[in-house]
């Protein structure tokens, strides 16, 4: 005669319908009272008892055993939906058609529980093939993510993910520095248009695009501490990055305006004044040293397309040069002015100069020999 199975050793039965031998247990209860119950089946009792000891080992053990049809594209999806609360609108789009252009295609089908170190290897290889080495990098942090937070909800017991190495993917596009003439150049196209304050502080100061986006007048002072040295300056605590901080702690400083600044900040605050004036009831004023035609905040479309405009102008290709180059070039003139690494990591808000050194190490020259006043020194 057959002998009962002892309480919490599980049940196994023959299910006609599929033609499996089916195996269960209860691993605990839910609030409300009922009963969590885990199944597995195996063609033979073999099989789905060595699946039962499975489960309850894992239990035992304090690993929750998730569901066996649980997928990588439900994994990614999940975080995508639930995982990045917080995370700017941008930052969740650029990884949403990451997720769906790379990574669902290639690992989604796969059942969570089965990916393994291997198959992430050859898809991470695959992909270094034709994509650069950022987004690689990018595809699997995505992807490891995923995985993770999906382990963290008792989907699957590892992540396999982090155990692999990232490939190095196909050279991207390198970051460009002006030299004096083209800067100078595009200063000199920049003038008379709406954009010659905004150029003329991303190239003397450094400061980056979206800070520039998010700077108020009650953070300018244009006119320094009447009877004492101190010079005119510009706070950058903010930037248009969600929840309005700047993209480190070390990225929050104040720093000397050089003159050429002063006197690009005076006459765009005197047009702005104008504009606001002729825009009437429609102005919004929000305070921004850097606003639409009726004082809304500017977004990155409407601040690339005037600065290739001014590039263009300036005799170079408007294709080859981005705003951000700006704070390169910033870079690469205090360099070759001479201004040390140091301070120069200082004054684009690094925490040390490794950062420096690895971001712009074509702009910083092999031998280096405070900011506002080298600014002031090179366009005299």
């Amino acid at each position: 005669m057959t002998t009962r199975r002892s309480r919490g050793d599980g049940g196994l039965h023959w299910d006609e319908a599929r033609e499996r031998w089916i195996a269960s247990v209860t691993v605990g209860y839910t609030p409300a009272g009922k009963r969590i119950v885990k199944k597995a089946s195996g063609k033979t009792k073999t099989e789905a008892k060595a699946k039962l000891k499975e489960i309850i080992r894992d239990h035992d053990d304090g690993l929750a055993s998730g569901p066996a049809n649980y997928t990588v594209a439900e994994a990614v999806t999940s975080w995508l939906t639930y995982g990045l609360h917080g995370r700017d609108a941008n930052t969740v789009a650029n990884y949403r058609t990451l997720c769906d252009k790379h990574v669902i295609p290639g690992l989604g089908a796969r059942k969570l529980r089965e990916l393994s170190a291997e198959d992430v290897d050859r898809w991470l290889m695959g992909k270094a093939r034709t994509l650069s080495a950022r987004t690689v990098r990018l595809l699997h942090s995505c992807l490891n993510r995923a995985v993770k937070f999906a382990q963290a909800r008792d989907k699957v017991k590892r992540n396999v993910v982090g155990l692999c190495e990232v490939p190095e993917g196909k050279e991207g596009r390198p970051s460009k520095a002006l030299t004096l003439d083209q800067a100078e150049a595009v200063l000199k196209a920049a003038e008379g248009t709406r954009m010659h304050a905004y150029v003329v502080l991303s190239l003397l100061i450094g400061a980056r695009t979206e800070e520039l986006r998010a700077l108020v007048w009650s953070e300018v002072d244009l006119a320094g501490e009447p009877g004492s040295e101190a010079p005119p300056w510009i706070a950058v605590w903010r930037s248009v990055r969600e929840g309005g901080d700047t993209k480190t702690r070390k990225s929050r400083w104040s720093l000397a305006l050089p003159r050429r600044c002063v006197e690009a900040l005076w006459e765009h605050r005197a047009q702005q004044d104008r504009e606001r004036e002729a825009a009437g009831a429609k102005w919004q004023e929000n305070d921004l040293v850097f606003a639409s035609l009726v004082g809304t905040p500017l977004d990155s479309h409407n601040v690339r397309r005037a600065f290739r405009k001014i590039v263009e102008d300036a005799g170079l290709s408007a294709k080859d040069w981005t705003p951000r180059e700006m704070r390169h070039s910033f870079v690469s003139l205090l360099s070759d002015s001479g201004v040390p690494l140091e301070d120069i990591a200082r004054l684009v808000g690094h925490s040390g100069t490794a950062v420096t050194e690895a971001v712009y190490r074509k702009q910083i020259r092999p031998v280096l020999l405070g900011g506002a006043e080298a600014m002031d020194r090179i366009f005299t």
